[in-house]
């Protein structure tokens, strides 16, 4: 977690989830870090990262593009609406 992030910034979240899990006041922080991180991942990067992981699933890479262009849409922002163009433009440059 980031400074402005520090895990007593979750205190309380972390002794809830140690709680009311298995979890341990340390794998707790772990997961409230791996949260943030998904949550603060842009565009490009959500773009980049679902290209790599489909191409090593073997997806073609326009059946890739079409993939994460509509995929895209589900995520926790609203991004403008890409053209495939675009996301090959986000993966290439």
């Amino acid at each position: 977690m980031t400074a402005a992030r520090s895990s007593s910034s979750f205190e309380e979240l972390r002794t809830h989830l140690s709680r009311t899990t298995s979890l341990s006041p340390s794998e707790a922080d772990r997961v409230i870090a791996e949260v943030l991180a998904y949550f603060d991942e842009d565009v490009p990067g959500f773009v980049r990262r679902r290209h790599t992981e489909l191409q090593s699933r073997g997806v073609r890479n326009d059946d890739a593009f079409e993939r994460i262009a509509a995929e895209l849409g589900t995520r926790r922002y609203s991004p403008q609406v890409l053209s495939v163009r675009q996301l090959r433009r986000i993966v290439y440059t």
